[in-house]
């Protein structure tokens, strides 16, 4: 495993970290939290010392889980974890939704107060990072939300402020942290094989300023580890009936085409392990983090991080 800093001011971190999203018991299907826990400890065990979360993920179940893991754990102090803030579940607790319905909130007061929930669902005195959780434009726009993240930061509650950059608006939203590198210590970006808007301005802008990247999506929910075809489908209870829609499904087999020569030269190593070196492999990407719903698929996943031998350069078709 290797390790990195993630920016110029965040802490060192494992090249492959742990995305908790899929085993929150929501918007992915059905999961076995035994399992989940399970997946946790392996990519531990593994050398993963990053977790990424937030507070929505199950309505709080995800940090809940991770916290029963890093409390059996010596190395528990070793562990950065950052999760997210700014969809409001409260008022939902205790119905049944079959996905997590969107009720936005980046106000002060209750970023302050999801975040004081966040400290308690995970055991902890301070969040490492605290993430707004991919706000539009017109929400960016506004005060409030940095102003949350000055006041977390001054009352000692979180050690980092991040921005978790909104799917498909890289650039449209660049100009964001051009005005508030000084606060923003780390980006979460939508980053694959098949969708790389972000090199264009948000990357370069990124190397500017020092800013850590932390690489969501890396697998395309899945579809990049080649275990789906145009014929897969999905249930009601798992996004992916609408992010893997047939229709996006074949536009992606299509324009995964042009890599299969890569592929084929690699054929050693999964196509979701050389997926995952791509976005390592970035000069501005420091972390990526791929879902492990189960130990072997964390196993896979955390190989990438030592194919250091495939450059960046190698993925430009």
């Amino acid at each position: 495993m290797e390790y990195k800093k993630l920016g110029a001011r965040g802490p060192v971190v494992s090249t492959v970290g742990f995305g908790a999203w899929g085993i929150s018991g929501r918007d992915w299907g059905t999961t076995d939290d035994d399992k989940s826990r399970k997946a946790i400890e392996t990519a531990l065990d593994s050398g993963v010392t990053f977790i990424d979360t937030a507070d929505v993920y199950g309505f709080g179940h995800s940090e809940e889980l991770i916290r029963e893991v890093l409390d059996h754990r010596p190395d528990r102090d070793k562990i950065i974890i950052a999760t997210k803030a700014g969809n409001n579940f409260y008022p939902f607790l205790g119905q049944k939704h079959k996905t997590t319905p969107a009720n936005i909130d980046y106000s002060v007061k209750h970023l302050v107060f999801a975040a004081e929930q966040s400290l308690k669902r995970l055991n902890l005195e301070v969040l490492d990072i605290l993430q707004l959780h991919s706000p539009d434009l017109e929400i960016l726009e506004k005060d409030e939300p940095w102003l949350a993240l000055e006041i977390l930061k001054k009352d000692g509650k979180i050690k980092h402020a991040g921005w978790s950059v909104q799917s498909f608006r890289e650039t449209e939203q660049a100009h964001i942290l051009e005005r508030h590198h000084g606060l923003l210590d780390v980006i979460q970006v939508r980053y694959n094989l098949l969708e790389r808007e972000a090199e264009k301005v948000l990357f370069p802008m990124a190397l500017r300023y020092g800013t850590g990247v932390i690489v969501r999506i890396p697998l395309l929910f899945g579809f990049l580890s080649g275990k789906f075809n145009n014929g897969a489908r999905f249930g009601d209870n798992d996004h992916r009936r609408f992010n893997l829609s047939p229709e996006k499904l074949q536009s992606y087999l299509n324009d995964l085409k042009r890599y299969q020569p890569l592929f084929d030269e690699y054929r050693d190593h999964s196509m979701a392990q050389i997926s995952l070196r791509f976005c390592i492999a970035h000069p501005a990407c420091h972390t990526v983090i791929p879902g492990g719903k189960t130990p072997e698929q964390v196993r896979e996943n955390v190989v990438a991080s030592d194919l250091s031998f495939i450059p960046h350069e190698r993925f430009n078709f």
